[in-house]
């Protein structure tokens, strides 16, 4: 089957947004945030000094690879996208080009993304990775920071910058080119090369990328990867499926690959007081509207510090799945 077929069946999957932002569950020094929890670093400025320390911390010994594929499984979903990097720069796997890893800087010493990747082959669910390509708050070269507006997701006093200029103020004199080099293209080699076949890769925010960057990363996915296809936040008008924005939900129907990223509560990445959860019903009934309409619906979840799905979630899932 090839991949634009796989696609267009597989209906119903589970992103999972997972990082060291799950250790603070959306709070900061007694102040809670009203926006998605992967971008507290953001939100509240924290330098990296004192971030990266969270890796300390890390040591998520609830994590079992497969509990979350069997969950897909029970909910009826085809595939998972699991967030290899997000914008803090913190690679969810063992990464040889930067030691801002899981693996490697924390007490936990696993890859979560290999074991998934051998969880996903023993279930016949296919495994898609999330990759940051644009934003990284750990570079002071990350992407962002021609952006003329802020990421306040409609809370107006939680505007948040989309480049780290809290540590590197500078923004004028940013060069994306060096965190590509360095950091970019390396990573995504890397989870191009290491984890089996990858149904997708899922691209984000592309403010900075040039069109040749963009299409660099692309060449990349074709030449180690020829069945992996790529989402359209790639950026510069590239990609095989158009990822819609975050909780749309089209009216029209979509003759083209499409695909809807949805959360089941409020949150991408795990805040412990966010529970305005959709109930298995609601879930259904996103999913058959989006379905009726030829689009994919993946659903998120946001695992805490220790590496559980919340219960809510475990619970609606399966519910949904019956």
């Amino acid at each position: 089957m090839n991949a634009h077929t796989w696609f267009r069946e597989a209906k119903f999957g589970l992103m999972v947004h997972w990082g060291l932002y799950s250790l603070l569950g959306g709070e900061w020094k007694g102040e809670r945030m009203s926006y998605i929890g992967e971008w507290i670093q953001s939100r509240f400025r924290i330098p990296n000094s004192i971030y990266h320390s969270l890796a300390s911390a890390f040591n998520p010994i609830f994590f079992d690879a497969d509990e979350w594929v069997s969950l897909a499984e029970d909910a009826g979903m085809k595939y998972i996208v699991v967030t290899s990097k997000h914008h803090d720069g913190f690679a969810m796997y063992r990464s040889k080009a930067s030691a801002f890893n899981i693996a490697d800087a924390t007490p936990f010493k696993r890859d979560p993304i290999e074991e998934l990747a051998n969880a996903c082959a023993k279930k016949n669910i296919k495994l898609g990775l999330y990759y940051s390509q644009d934003l990284d708050w750990s570079h002071p070269h990350g992407g962002g920071y021609t952006a003329p507006f802020l990421n306040s997701g409609g809370y107006e006093s939680e505007a948040m910058k989309w480049t780290n200029d809290w540590d590197y103020p500078d923004n004028k004199n940013k060069d994306y080119a060096l965190c590509f080099e360095e950091k970019i293209k390396p990573q995504v080699k890397e989870i191009l090369t290491q984890y089996g076949d990858l149904c997708l890769i899922w691209f984000d925010t592309p403010l900075t990328i040039s069109p040749e960057q963009s299409k660099e990363l692309a060449e990349m996915v074709r030449t180690y990867q020829p069945n992996c296809l790529i989402n359209s936040r790639i950026g510069n008008g590239l990609g095989d499926y158009k990822s819609a924005g975050d909780n749309e939900i089209p009216q029209d129907f979509k003759e083209q690959l499409f695909e809807t990223p949805a959360t089941l509560n409020d949150t991408w990445g795990y805040k412990s007081f966010d529970n305005n959860w959709k109930d298995a019903k609601k879930v259904l009934s996103i999913k058959e509207h989006l379905n009726t309409r030829g689009i994919n619906y993946l659903l998120n979840v946001g695992p805490d510090g220790l590496g559980r799905i919340p219960a809510p979630a475990v619970k609606i899932l399966k519910e949904a799945g019956k």
